[in-house]
């Protein structure tokens, strides 16, 4: 695809596209573990593990006295989830004792945190801080490939080509545009 095919793309993906995380989050806490908890699960699974969790646990202190075994048990129905409550716990701790139970606002800070890699940063840094940047799930992979925007043979490689290429314009939504075209009408 060329530029002007690109800016098309987006455009018409503009008109058809509410472009927002699926994800059920009331805070910035909320969401972090929310993406935490979505690696190999749905949105729609993680949002009925979390109805009660984020009822229950409103800060990082809230994480910290439920523990591991009583955050286990809001999300048993999850992949992973052993591996993920040790995660979100070990973020809560750092939360608390570095940044005052705030979620930290660049992506080497955030990559620091324990279950937050590339794509998670990615995530959080431009839904809660508007940043326009792009985080390459599966979905957003195969589509930028096949549609012949990009040519890139990993998630990184195919973020920082796309970058190069999404109009300024649409930078700031071009990862849910292209995550839920992928999910809903490019499968």
């Amino acid at each position: 695809m060329n530029g002007d095919a690109i800016y098309a793309f987006f455009e018409r993906l503009a008109t058809l596209v509410t472009p927002e995380t699926e994800l059920h989050y009331n805070s910035p806490l909320d969401l972090t573990v929310a993406v935490i908890l979505s690696a190999q699960s749905t949105d729609a699974m993680v949002n009925r593990a979390t109805r009660a969790l984020f009822t229950r646990c409103r800060t990082a202190e809230d994480y910290l006295a439920l523990g591991e075994e009583g955050l286990i048990s809001h999300i048993r129905t999850l992949g992973l989830y052993q591996r993920k409550a040790q995660s979100v716990i070990g973020l809560c701790r750092i939360l608390v004792d570095q940044y005052q139970g705030r979620i930290p606002e660049t992506r080497e800070e955030l990559e620091a945190l324990p279950g937050v890699g590339r794509k998670t940063a990615g995530v959080l840094l431009n839904a809660l801080f508007g940043q326009p940047t792009l985080a390459v799930d599966t979905h957003v992979f195969r589509v930028a490939n096949r549609m012949g925007m990009v040519v890139g043979h990993t998630p990184e490689a195919t973020e920082q080509a796309l970058l190069k290429v999404v109009p300024a314009a649409f930078l700031k939504d071009a990862h849910h545009y292209l995550l839920l075209h992928g999910r809903y009408v490019c499968k």
